[in-house]
């Protein structure tokens, strides 16, 4: 089997996870594409015996301890993009990775540890101080936009249960643009297929010319969003999602926007 059979069914998601880790599109890829490289300088690290998505992983998670590509500017980035740097000093990286690599990307704690080479308790100890930084974050208002009821109030649940506030639940694209406008919100989770049959995207972006607020995209079909192609959401969740995969997502975007914490 070919180097690029093996390893492009996984690079939707670890480009989802860079950036997730990283908070930008350009950042993320910088990342990505060094993963790459390395692969093709040495093959090897994709060995026969074993997993390509751990070995993926483990060489980005590697990349990103060592190698200061974070800096890396992106062209009329958000306002809430701006500020990662300051941020991202704040949380410790391995505990972000581990979180993320669990409630993201769905790997066991067994896995988690191979990945980040360490061992059982240290991933653990990880996991105790993400837990630590996410209840840490202020509460915030979200709009929810999704047409499915049962998903819908599935999302409300968990971000209540997180102690942040729901603004509301919009089916449709004037229905979120309405919402937007009456009660702002400080985050929006929004499907991609609304009720009317309009794109949440195109909902999102007219909010957006009025609010400045991270954005998380929920979808079955990631891949259609994540082509390489400009713009990107840097937040993504896949359905069927766990209560940890949007915990996960909504502790990063809050992380990269300014105006969810209190200024130290």
């Amino acid at each position: 089997m070919s180097l690029s059979t093996r390893v492009a069914p996984h690079l939707p998601y670890l480009r989802r996870f860079a950036r997730a880790l990283t908070g930008t599109q350009a950042s993320g890829d910088t990342y990505v594409a060094a993963v790459l490289e390395s692969l093709i300088a040495d093959p090897s690290i994709l060995s026969p015996v074993s997993n390509p998505r751990i070995a993926l992983y483990r060489t980005l998670c590697t990349f990103w301890a060592t190698v200061p590509l974070n800096g890396q500017a992106e062209d009329a980035q958000p306002g809430w993009e701006s500020t990662v740097q300051g941020r991202l000093s704040h949380i410790p990286g391995p505990a972000r990775q581990a979180f993320l690599l669990s409630a993201l990307e769905g790997f066991d704690r067994r896995d988690v540890a191979e990945i980040l080479s360490c061992s059982d308790a240290e991933v653990e100890t990880l996991f105790d101080d993400a837990n630590r930084q996410i209840t840490d974050m202020i509460a915030s208002d979200i709009l929810i936009i999704e047409d499915e009821p049962l998903i819908a109030l599935d999302i409300e649940d968990t971000i209540t249960s997180l102690g942040h506030r729901s603004v509301g639940i919009a089916r449709t694209h004037r229905e979120a643009v309405r919402l937007a406008r009456d009660k702002p919100p400080q985050l929006v989770l929004s499907d991609i297929q609304l009720a009317d049959g309009s794109s949440g995207i195109d909902a999102v972006n007219e909010i957006l010319r009025s609010f400045d607020v991270p954005v998380i995209f929920i979808t079955a079909f990631p891949e259609r969003l994540l082509t390489g192609e400009r713009p990107e959401p840097a937040f993504l969740i896949t359905k069927p999602f766990s209560p940890d995969m949007v915990r996960a997502l909504i502790a990063q975007a809050l992380f990269f926007d300014l105006r969810s914490k209190k200024a130290a």
